[in-house]
């Protein structure tokens, strides 16, 4: 039994510490399972001088890319020079030998794309970096486990109410899913995290997460400007996407707002 073979079927013994539940920080590739980590040394951290991967994502549960870095060898930076090939379990067995990348391309520099055609949902995948037939850095990761959506769009916001003495309002804040993501057909849950602050502050007011997509602001200052974003992350995961663009909420003048009210 050759090497990968070995690995293989030791990966499949710890996976309870190589595909762990859906608590686990997904995306970041940055150790292999200790157990794995004592067979195989290669596992360990790689150091900053040979091309490593950085993380491995999926927007929606059905499509992901991988990535890596250059690493400080420069015939390592010639396109072509640097290989991924992957294998993955099928109906509790490895598939008996290493396909390379089906798409260099797409997802950028450095990366692997892998579309719907070569994405299985909680099957284990295990992919390789190599030069030459030279390996240089391995992972192994279950596809649910690496899902970080598209950050939400289309925010917006509506006023609701303003105080009496007319120093602060309350408004509604709505967005959209990331486009990417299916939530109409419920293949991938979504909830929210909202911040917001005003504009000459540093540090961002955060509230619980939510899963809806619209949440009011209450007992906002209306003399002041103010800045809200919102990012997304699988249900039950811990993983959010970037921030959505700063939505600026700019309160008009008192006196047009009674204006408003008497027309």
């Amino acid at each position: 039994m050759d090497l990968w073979r070995v690995f293989l079927t030791l990966a499949l013994a710890v996976s309870s510490d190589m595909f762990p539940g859906s608590g686990a920080t997904p995306a970041t590739l940055g150790k292999a399972s200790p157990v794995l980590q004592r067979i195989n040394p290669s596992l360990r951290e790689s150091s900053s001088g040979k091309p490593r991967f950085t993380k491995c994502r999926s927007p929606e549960l059905e499509t992901f890319s991988c990535y890596w870095t250059e690493g400080d060898d420069h015939n390592l930076k010639v396109p072509g020079s640097i290989q991924l090939y992957y294998a993955r379990r099928i109906a509790h067995e490895w598939t008996p030998e290493w396909k390379e990348c089906p798409d260099y391309v797409s997802a950028g520099a450095n990366s692997c794309y892998f579309n719907s055609s070569y994405t299985s949902i909680w099957i284990p995948y295990c992919i390789k970096l190599t030069t030459n037939g030279d390996l240089l850095d391995e992972k192994c990761f279950t596809v649910d486990e690496i899902v970080q959506p598209d950050p939400p769009i289309g925010l917006n916001w509506t006023l609701l109410n303003i105080s009496l003495p007319g120093i602060r309002g309350d408004i509604q804040v709505s967005w959209q899913p990331p486009p990417s993501a299916d939530v109409l057909k419920g293949w991938i849950i979504l909830e929210y995290e909202i911040q917001y602050k005003e504009v000459n502050e540093t540090k961002w007011k955060t509230m619980s997460p939510i899963w809806s997509t619209s949440v009011p602001l209450y007992s906002l200052r209306l003399d002041k400007e103010h800045e809200v974003r919102v990012r997304s992350r699988q249900r039950s995961f811990e993983k959010y996407s970037e921030f959505s663009e700063v939505l600026r909420v700019t309160f008009p003048q008192m006196d047009t707002l009674a204006a408003c009210e008497e027309g």
